[in-house]
């Protein structure tokens, strides 16, 4: 299977996000319901890395249901780890192989070229979280967010009445106007808020 699009320029605006994080903004609230911004980082540690085992198929069955993310499981290279991380990612998603089959994440198997989606989705999203929630400017080119749109487009959304699933990754949605740029579609499709600042 040819590869359907790259992760660089997704990688490298995070990289930049996460050079920019001050060392005191760790406790800061993030658009990502419940995570500071140190947990989220947590939660990005683990997928940078486990999104690069699902393109290799490192896989097995069951095994790649991570812990949650904790502030205090932060590791304290961080800053050097994650972005190594997502160099590796890249790499490993520019082979075809990485698109071919099935692989797993979150112990959940489907389809590589779907899991290649999930992990866009991943890294655009909380990229837009810690950009938010440490004051940093963020944009992401209208071709990255429609791919992760497309996804989301076969995926119910939860109910705004309804609790939040257990371990669910969305919230609500929330409504935009159909013309919006189609980052805020993505934000709110996601059930954040476009406008949210702390």
């Amino acid at each position: 299977m040819a590869v359907e699009f790259d992760f660089e320029p997704a990688a490298h605006r995070l990289t930049g996000v996460l050079a920019a994080i001050p060392d005191d903004g760790m406790d800061a609230v993030t658009p990502c319901e419940g995570f500071s911004v140190a947990t989220l980082l947590d939660h990005m540690d683990g997928l940078t890395a486990a999104f690069a085992r699902v393109a290799r198929k490192q896989v097995g069955p069951g095994a790649s249901r991570p812990p949650a993310p904790s502030a205090e499981h932060l590791a304290a290279d961080w800053r050097t780890r994650v972005p190594e991380q997502l160099k590796d990612l890249v790499v490993a998603w520019r082979e075809p192989s990485a698109w071919d089959g099935m692989s797993e994440a979150g112990g959940v198997p489907l389809p590589s070229a779907v899991l290649a989606r999930v992990a866009l989705d991943e890294l655009i999203l909380h990229g837009w979280d810690l950009a938010r929630a440490t004051g940093q400017p963020y944009d992401v080119p209208a071709d990255e967010a429609e791919i992760c749109l497309a996804l989301l487009a076969g995926q119910p959304a939860p109910s705004e009445d309804g609790p939040r699933p257990p371990g669910g990754a969305f919230g609500p949605p929330v409504p935009v106007p159909d013309d919006a740029p189609a980052l805020d579609r993505l934000v709110a499709r996601s059930g954040r808020n476009p406008a949210w600042i702390p």
